[in-house]
């Protein structure tokens, strides 16, 4: 898979773990199993759409990262799931590494790069985001 498909599928899971409480099933009930349509309860008047802001969010992340020179030396990979909240002027808050990357100096750069990110899009609620060290996909 392409450093690009692996961006946009990370992305797509973001979405579904932020946006998963807003389905509703045809009948409108909420449903986070409905396949019939997603509706998304978007807190924010102004344009583009929440799950536009929640791909920008991760993409701007991605492109913040600073792989660790150490991590890259020693072909270290992984993922860390990181869990923030974005208040309105875009600063993230409360970072927290919801699941390690198995490695604590990825951890730590996964969690600089949200600060170094921002101004990101505000989004309401708490965004868990995936934070991914491939050396294949950073040169």
């Amino acid at each position: 898979m392409s450093a690009l498909g692996v961006v946009l599928r990370v992305a797509l899971m973001v979405s579904a773990l932020v946006l998963a409480p807003f389905t509703a099933a045809a009948d409108g009930t909420p449903d986070a199993m409905a396949d019939s349509q997603l509706l998304v309860v978007d807190a924010s008047p102004t344009r583009p759409h929440a799950r536009e802001r929640l791909v920008e969010i991760q993409q701007r992340i991605q492109a913040a990262l600073r792989y660790p020179p150490l991590a890259r030396e020693r072909k270290l990979e992984g993922t860390a799931l990181l869990r923030f909240d974005i208040d309105h002027a875009g600063n993230p808050r409360d970072v927290v590494v919801q699941a390690s990357s198995g490695l604590a100096l990825l951890d730590r750069a996964a969690t600089a790069a949200v600060a170094d990110a921002a101004p990101l899009p505000w989004v309401y609620g708490r965004l868990q985001v995936p934070v991914l060290f491939s050396l294949e996909t950073r040169r």
